[in-house]
């Protein structure tokens, strides 16, 4: 990754094992909801071995705080070199967590779709910003977490993807774990914004617990094969943990496009955890997510375990769960009516369909052509929303993060701005 003439040299990454539990579940004061939204989030809420208390940083249980100091001209150079090709570069400034002030740490945007539609002139607190506190220090965290990324939103709230993560979570699948807080940036307003785990090494450890490497899926990329070099995939996938090697990657992929379908029906489970892969396209079609593995952005992570070598495939990036619609600042309502392209609400995918606005997938395409892949996906869709809706779960968790809003964050979101975006999901939950 490049940096800007105004940030020191990086420090080399390190190992962080046994990294502490984060984001744990805590009291949510008289709201009543503390116990049904921990019964949501599960497992994932319990602090790692070797990890901290449950009141770490980034608990669910209340609204943090986060300044972020940084240089106008910096950042006014790394917005014009965002726009001028695209790149991403690094710049430094202090962050200060609920009081505690780091200086010197990396921050750069983070995101693709999400950047389409911002100018040289956006309010850095409207952007999404990855914060990594030991970008130029090594060691440097905050309660054993050092990076973290400010997510953005099209709605008000972020409810959608903070009752999406929870329910991720419950599922069983690889989640990362959620936090609102109040965000300033230079002398702005607060904004209310969300925080997550960035899928990176210390995720990992803490999901995986396992050797293994993850690779992330680049917006302008897709799931081709494209020949055994490494170097004719960049800027198609990028690795995000462990030793740079793409032989675990373009195997698969070799796998995915090219083995004839006797081959790819009777050998995927060998390449593929084929069931967590159903149970993933089931869970994103119930929230309703268009931008997912075969929707524009290319939202996924494929995570390689060295035992039992097979992929994962990884669910990232839920800002347009429960029929968010990017840049608008509104969803769309269940049964009100598709966007153009669309499959009607509740229909299975059809093979290399891709989402609207999306593109086909090799892997969606192949699975749910083969292998009984659509069923599948329909059963698993079927078995979540039992187990995540009509149990009850998922009007707890939207509960507990509508409280949360209410008794923290009040002045910053209207009372009939957080109604509405309520109302919407509870009618994707159903009564």
């Amino acid at each position: 990754m490049s940096n800007t003439a105004d940030s020191p040299a990086p420090t080399r990454r390190l190992s962080r094992r046994g990294v502490l539990g984060l984001l744990a579940v805590g009291a949510l004061g008289a709201t009543g909801t503390a116990a049904a939204a921990l019964a949501v989030r599960g497992s994932s809420s319990a602090p790692s071995a070797g990890g901290s208390t449950a009141e770490g940083f980034l608990t669910a249980a209340t609204v943090h705080s986060i300044e972020l100091a940084l240089g106008v001209a910096a950042f006014s150079k790394m917005m014009q070199a965002f726009k001028a090709d695209g790149s991403k570069a690094w710049i430094t400034g202090d962050v200060v967590i609920d009081g505690t002030r780091h200086t010197g740490v990396g921050l750069r945007l983070k995101g693709n779709s999400s950047l389409k539609s911002v100018s040289a002139t956006s309010p850095p607190e409207s952007l999404p910003w990855l914060i990594r506190l030991d970008e130029y220090t090594a060691g440097a965290n905050h309660q054993g977490m050092s990076e973290f990324i400010v997510r953005s939103n099209s709605t008000a709230t972020a409810l959608n993807e903070a009752v999406a993560l929870d329910l991720l979570a419950a599922s069983g699948l690889a989640a990362q774990r959620p936090a609102l807080v109040r965000l300033r940036v230079n002398s702005s307003a607060e904004v209310v914004r969300l925080v997550v785990e960035n899928p990176g090494r210390e995720w990992t450890e803490r999901v995986f617990a396992a050797d293994g490497l993850l690779y992330k899926a680049e917006a302008d990329g897709d799931y081709s094969y494209r020949g055994a070099a490494a170097t004719s995939y960049d800027g198609v996938f990028d690795q995000e943990v462990g030793a740079e090697d793409a032989t675990a990657l373009i195997d698969f992929l070799d796998f995915v496009n090219n083995s004839d379908d006797a081959t790819f029906t009777a050998q995927l489970g060998q390449h593929l955890d084929a069931e967590a892969f159903a149970t993933y396209l089931g869970f994103e079609e119930l929230i309703d997510n268009v931008d997912d593995i075969d929707g524009p952005g290319n939202n996924s992570y494929l995570w390689w375990a060295q035992q039992p070598d097979r992929m994962t495939v990884v669910a990232w990036d839920h800002n347009l769960a429960f029929g968010a619609r990017p840049g608008t600042g509104r969803t769309n309502q269940p049964g009100a009516g598709r966007p153009t392209g669309a499959p009607p609400m509740g229909a299975p995918r059809s093979a290399g369909a891709g989402g609207p606005g999306g593109k086909a997938n090799a892997l969606v395409s192949r699975f749910t052509a083969l292998a009984d892949g659509t069923a599948k996906v329909a059963a698993a869709k079927e078995r979540l929303r039992g187990e995540l809706y009509t149990s009850g779960r998922a009007t707890a968790a939207l509960d507990a993060w509508t409280s949360l809003i209410q008794q923290r964050a009040a002045d910053l979101v209207s009372v009939d701005v957080l109604a509405s975006e309520r109302a919407t999901i509870q009618r994707y939950i159903g009564p």
